[in-house]
């Protein structure tokens, strides 16, 4: 039986890499490419597939909550988050949020046709790396430290009033520190999430629910 497929992702070059690994299955046909969320639901609007592969870092959206919408307008379409990100708080987020897999992004195609079958079938489906470092969260019974982002107090309102376009000076001004202060908490949160322009930084703290 035939497998209609959706993909969203920014990356024209990822978009043609799994274009040319779906081509070469006669069982696989590609009904859409999206750009943007927006591009996304408009065109799950006009043909809903039977697997959609998800980008968890769309330019106007938040692949995880746009997961969760598409669950629950669209119940029949199974995603499978594609992503770089390995972290495995990521993949717990989509999961919760529907998502029936976890894709790594350098995946080879053997692997992207074993996904999509199982997610068709109603089956979940991990990346090997990731499905080998959920298990050791479970035998460990925590999640590793080393990938978790802890921010202070002060630095969280400093995110969140830059999430809300706030300049350093601004912030300085209605937190009542100096500008310099401002400054180095805004480095200390660029090194921690280790992204150094804002829209990406802003975009990565809401990814992670550092803020809202």
């Amino acid at each position: 039986m035939e497998i209609r497929i959706g993909i969203a992702d920014d990356h024209l070059l990822i978009i043609n890499g799994l274009e040319t690994m779906l081509s070469a299955s006669p069982r696989h046909q590609l009904i859409f490419k999206a750009l943007t969320g927006a591009a996304l639901m408009e065109a799950l609007a006009q043909e809903a597939p039977d697997v959609l592969l998800l980008d968890i870092q769309l330019p106007d959206a938040n692949g995880v909550d746009l997961c969760k919408q598409i669950s629950d307008q669209y119940p029949d379409v199974r995603v499978i988050a594609l992503t770089n990100h390995e972290e495995t708080m990521y993949v717990r987020k989509m999961m919760r949020n529907g998502a029936l897999g976890y894709l790594l992004k350098s995946t080879d195609p053997e692997s992207l046709l074993s996904a999509i079958d199982k997610a068709y079938d109603g089956e979940e489906y991990l990346d090997k790396r990731l499905e080998k470092a959920m298990l050791s969260e479970m035998i460990m019974g925590k999640r590793p430290s080393s990938r978790e982002v802890q921010l202070t107090k002060r630095e969280t309102e400093i995110l969140t009033l830059i999430a809300s376009e706030h300049t350093n000076q601004q912030i300085a001004e209605k937190l009542f520190i100096s500008l310099r202060t401002v400054e180095c908490h805004r480095l200390n949160i660029t090194q921690k999430l280790n992204i150094k322009h804002m829209a990406g930084l802003v975009k990565e703290a809401m990814m992670r629910g550092l803020i809202k």
